[in-house]
């Protein structure tokens, strides 16, 4: 682990992050990929976020588990995993600087991108659910997390409140689990990227319970811009400072 600010600190975001994703519904691992790259490096960051994105989806799959669509998660891992595994030697053959510019531009293109897909009309089949898996592991391979992104589509499939919840995050533990084990034959999975991912995981959950406590007293959509902004100047810093 870093030192003992260094930790406060990344357990402060962490926390924050999981209560940005409580009250708006996405975002925590793409708030937490400048702080990480920071303190750890972009070749480090996505293996260390995988473990903790894993922790957090599997946290809120246990929560819906009986909401779960499993025809869903079965078409959308049909595609996400095989190009999870793709996108992860993707990520463990390029050079670390381009890795950390592909992060910073992720994150600004991430802005629009969502938005775009949320103010969509957008109808999704059962089978539309294996080219989206196929895109979205693929990307996840490369970037760490595609959850802003990928939501509006699930959504969009007519999954609701724990159906939606349990869905895409089983869908997304799917690709996590696949990237570590890519990661971790590339020895870039060791315990300490574990027990980093893991400390990280339960800030994300201390910030999941305290986001559904205070998401009825926030303006959501002053929050998201907020968000947004602050996004958009870790994208550009972290393409810059490469």
């Amino acid at each position: 682990m870093p030192d003992f600010v260094s930790a406060m600190l990344l357990l402060g975001v962490a926390m924050l992050a999981g209560t940005v994703g409580g009250v708006v519904g996405f975002g925590s691992i793409v708030i937490l990929l400048p702080v990480t790259t920071f303190l750890f490096g972009a070749q480090q960051a996505v293996p260390i976020l995988t473990v903790a994105a894993l922790v957090g989806n599997l946290s809120r799959a246990a929560f819906s588990w009986n909401d779960a669509d499993w025809p869903a998660v079965g078409a959308y891992c049909a595609g996400a995993v095989p190009a999870a595994i793709l996108g992860a030697f993707i990520f463990v053959s390029i050079d670390t600087a381009l890795v950390q510019r592909l992060l910073g531009l992720f994150l600004l293109l991430m802005l629009p991108g969502r938005r775009w897909a949320a103010s969509q009309s957008i109808s999704m089949r059962r089978w539309q659910l294996v080219p989206l898996g196929a895109a979205m592991g693929l990307l996840s391979g490369i970037v760490g997390t595609v959850g802003p992104i990928n939501a509006p589509f699930f959504l969009a499939y007519g999954l609701v409140k724990g159906a939606y919840l349990a869905t895409e995050a089983l869908g997304a533990a799917a690709v996590h689990v696949t990237k570590a084990a890519v990661y971790g034959r590339f020895a870039l999975l060791d315990g300490e990227v574990i027990a980093r991912g893991a400390f990280i995981g339960l800030g994300l959950l201390a910030g999941a319970w305290l986001g559904k406590r205070i998401v009825t007293r926030l303006e959501a959509r002053a929050f998201i811009l907020l968000v947004e902004a602050l996004l958009a100047a870790s994208g550009v810093w972290m393409i810059l400072s490469a």
